[in-house]
């Protein structure tokens, strides 16, 4: 059997470095706790500080796979069996990256984007979707759908074989497109300057919405495909029991982008902007209380 991917798990340069950091940082704390005894010769405290070490170090090299936003994998955790052995390496370490911020973008389009869409009131609120800050010097922060859909999407994509490549492309053209659908046909309304919306407005933003959700559906199928695993769940057509086939939790969705904008709040401006990339060290989620997020992923 072919051995699974060395990607998806930490380098032996990085839990050497690891290894090594933990073990400095521990053994100068011993060091420091001896030489203010200057009474005796203390053998417990430093025989208790190195058995305290080998608690350290799983946490010390799971801290160094720091990642904006994206899913991870326990660091010695065993891989499933699945066709991702076969795929190329930077595929696999792709997937297992992406895959959580996927179904999370998954989660905002049935459970957010699709009533937004739905409501005229909440037309004044969709060009924020698409807007971005074109700042000088390529400093500027995309648009939300950039950022949370058509990234991540060109990312994984790049990384697969060519054929599967050549399918996922089209999926995000697609989506792009969807999407342009409906920011033209919600553009230039707000609500404090209510305006009749023509019907045709109406069946076009929903029709974006609709395209938009086939589309995004056909790049997960294929990325289920090719992975040989079933994690990724494409959204289902609006119905009466939409959320019930999709089987995901609204409450804990909900949840999330609660804690998720307390803890931005908390954090002002400054973290407001940076909150993805500071997420998924584990300080946030302690501090904010914002939920695991592969135990998010994993419903």
């Amino acid at each position: 059997q072919k051995v699974r991917n060395k990607f998806c798990v930490p380098s032996t340069a990085t839990m050497k470095l690891s290894f090594v950091v933990a073990t400095t940082a521990l053994l100068s704390q011993d060091a420091l706790s001896f030489s203010m005894k200057n009474e005796k010769h203390n053998v417990e405290s430093l025989d208790a500080g190195r058995r305290n070490l080998f608690k350290f170090v799983p946490a010390a090299l799971v801290a160094s796979q720091s990642a904006a936003f994206l899913g991870s994998e326990p660091a010695f955790a065993a891989l499933p069996t699945s066709a991702l052995d076969d795929l190329p390496p930077d595929a696999a370490k792709s997937y297992y990256q992406y895959r959580i911020p996927l179904q999370l973008a998954a989660d905002y389009y049935i459970f957010e984007l699709q009533e937004k869409v739905g409501n005229l009131d909440e037309w004044g609120n969709i060009g924020q979707l698409f807007a971005s800050n074109n700042a000088r010097g390529g400093q500027g922060q995309p648009s939300r759908i950039e950022r949370d859909f058509v990234n991540p999407m060109r990312i994984v994509l790049l990384s697969m074989p060519p054929d599967v490549s050549d399918e996922m492309r089209d999926a995000q053209f697609k989506f792009e497109a969807a999407m342009q659908k409906i920011s033209k046909a919600t553009g230039g309304y707000r609500k404090d300057l209510p305006v009749e919306v023509p019907k045709a407005s109406i069946d076009s933003a929903m029709q974006g919405w609709e395209e938009g959700r086939v589309a995004y559906n056909q790049f997960l199928v294929l990325l289920n495909t090719c992975t040989g695993l079933t994690e990724m769940k494409p959204v289902p057509a609006a119905g009466p029991n939409q959320r019930t086939e999709y089987g995901r939790s609204y409450r804990k969705y909900n949840e999330l982008v609660k804690k998720t904008k307390l803890c931005q709040n908390r954090g002002g401006p400054a973290l407001s902007q940076a909150w993805g990339q500071l997420m998924v060290s584990g300080y946030l989620q302690d501090s904010c209380g914002i939920p695991d997020l592969d135990n998010y992923f994993k419903q």
